[in-house]
């Protein structure tokens, strides 16, 4: 268990664009802005993914922290959406073992360029989102 000092912090790769819907579609339903967002490239994102062992350079995850936990993959994608409004139901999900969990999360996670893109330079929020961002 790593324990960072910033809570409800989710880590993505800025340039996928998959990975920057999931942040837009984050951002939309969590009403109360509970949940920040930092690209993987930059300065704080870069630091964060390296105290937990992502490589910047080809990361493999996205992570959150929550509870001043890290978590990674499929749980950290279930606890995001399980906190969200209207989506506690996701909870029942981590029933499944996390081995089979992550076994499609990797699928994703290793060809989301090849079917969803990928963008020149990092996902630049809205200026409605923008304050939720640590760079």
């Amino acid at each position: 268990m790593t324990i960072w000092p910033d809570d409800d912090v989710i880590l993505y790769d800025g340039v996928c664009i998959f990975c920057s819907r999931w942040v837009r579609f984050v951002a939309s339903r969590d009403d109360a802005k509970r949940f920040r967002f930092t690209p993987i490239q930059s300065a704080y994102g870069t630091r964060l993914a390296q105290a937990f062992g992502i490589d910047p350079g080809d990361p493999d995850t996205n992570a959150v922290i929550h509870g001043g936990v890290a978590y990674f993959k499929s749980d950290a994608a279930l606890t995001v959406l399980s906190n969200l409004p209207g989506w506690g139901w996701t909870r029942v999900s981590f029933a499944v073992p996390k081995p089979l969990r992550n076994v499609v999360y990797n699928l994703v996670a290793k060809n989301r360029y090849r079917i969803f893109g990928k963008y020149d330079a990092c996902f630049v929020p809205d200026a409605a989102m923008r304050e939720r961002v640590l760079e």
